[in-house]
């Protein structure tokens, strides 16, 4: 990484508050060396829980298991503060993991405003993972919120079955001084369209005093809303099942000692402020009859001075000349600003980023003196079949490996 120290955020954002962040352009210091089509594909990271749900005969089971991956695939944002890279009009990105069991295309589909659609299928055929993405970015002053609007989808081809989400929302805070954190928030209610199971989870802010960092929980509820099960944990670390009426029986009796406590000593409310807070005890407590669904894995000894990345992450940017002669020349491998930025050359990262945004500016000059539509190549626009909102389907035939006519964005 480089030193981010020498560079006032605060003198680039101080124009900007309340406006939409996707229309400025950040010096590239504030980046990290990916680009949001590869930041993306980190939701495949536990791929493995989406193969044990397919394995599970038992409906309630699988929800648990698809709630675990939803949870695990906003995990590695956890210290991620760098900001990745926009995705030009048309850049693409693949990843085939033999190991993991799943290939992914992914293709950005419009600029204003910024959407990724990716398509994640299983090699043996078990399941299809898809969605459309649209980070909506906010400033308010002393942090930075992303929405990311847009319909999760994954269907279980075995069991026939196919569940929808959107993602919490993540904040970064303190970017003008101090040390920057990050935390997601919201509800992401999880439902499977074949047995009208669902699976509502909260994301809570981190509250006065740090108690809440992090932390997640909800419950599984049939389509009657009788709770089947209990969930609880931390994105940063892990999530559990247990029965909801142990569930609700401990957090009666942890309310009920939060509250003695603030009355022994009756607490000063200070101005909400954007230090970060220091949570109680940094592990979940574990309540007796839980079931582990999913444990984070530790990240490589030098992700701190490595952008926090993940080991899954610090792969996502490598080529090789086999690999170069088979992807299209739209692959984000073969962007040259993250390319230098990754090999330290800051500068060089700093002129490519400008001249690729001003070719993408003059190119869509062009198309709209000429009057002429950008088409998407990989993705069409449609409904999403399960929830009827609007998104992007993958239109098929990327892995034929027959690429002609693509754009030169590069």
């Amino acid at each position: 990484m480089f030193s981010r120290n020498d560079f006032s955020i605060w003198s680039i954002l101080r124009k900007c508050i309340g406006m939409e962040l996707s229309k400025i352009t950040m010096p590239v210091i504030f980046n990290e060396p990916l680009s949001f089509l590869q930041r993306l594909t980190e939701y495949m990271e536990h791929t493995y829980l989406i193969h044990k749900a397919s394995s599970l005969s038992d409906p309630v089971e699988r929800m648990q298991c698809v709630a675990a991956f939803a949870v695990s695939a906003v995990a590695s944002q956890w210290e991620r503060t760098g900001k990745p890279f926009n995705p030009l009009l048309g850049e693409t990105y693949e990843l085939v993991r033999d190991d993991l069991g799943f290939r992914l295309i992914s293709e950005q589909v419009s600029h204003h405003p910024p959407i990724s659609a990716f398509h994640a299928e299983g090699l043996n055929n078990d399941f299809i993972f898809h969605g459309s993405i649209y980070p909506k970015l906010k400033f308010w002053g002393k942090s930075v919120e992303a929405e990311p609007k847009g319909t999760i989808t994954l269907e279980l081809l075995e069991h026939n079955e196919a569940y929808t989400w959107t993602n919490p929302t993540c904040c970064v805070h303190n970017i003008i001084v101090g040390k920057l954190w990050i935390e997601q928030y919201g509800n992401v209610e999880i439902i499977n369209h074949k047995t009208g199971d669902k699976c509502v989870l909260n994301f809570k802010p981190c509250g006065l005093f740090g108690k809440e960092l992090h932390k997640v929980e909800g419950y599984i509820q049939d389509k009657s809303k009788k709770k089947l099960c209990a969930l609880y944990g931390k994105w940063t670390e892990c999530l559990y099942s247990v029965d909801p009426a142990t569930f609700d029986a401990y957090k009666k009796n942890d309310k009920k000692n939060t509250e003695e406590k603030k009355n022994s000593k009756q607490m000063s409310t200070s101005e909400e402020s954007d230090e970060m807070p220091m949570p109680d005890s940094e592990s979940v407590f574990i309540i007796p009859g839980s079931v582990l669904l999913w444990r984070i894995a530790p990240r490589p000894p030098n992700s701190a001075q490595m952008y926090n990345f993940t080991s899954f992450a610090m792969v996502l940017n490598e080529v090789d000349k086999d690999m170069e002669s088979m992807i299209p020349k739209t692959d984000c491998r073969l962007r040259p600003d993250i390319r230098a930025m990754e090999n330290g050359e800051i500068d060089q990262a700093s002129e490519e980023k400008k001249r690729l945004e001003e070719k993408q500016r003059a190119a869509r000059k062009n198309r709209s003196k000429s009057e002429e539509d950008w088409k998407t190549r990989w993705f069409h626009q449609g409904p999403n079949p399960y929830n009827g909102a609007q998104d992007w389907i993958y239109s098929g035939s990327y892995w034929d490996r027959n690429y002609f006519n693509l754009p030169d964005i590069y």
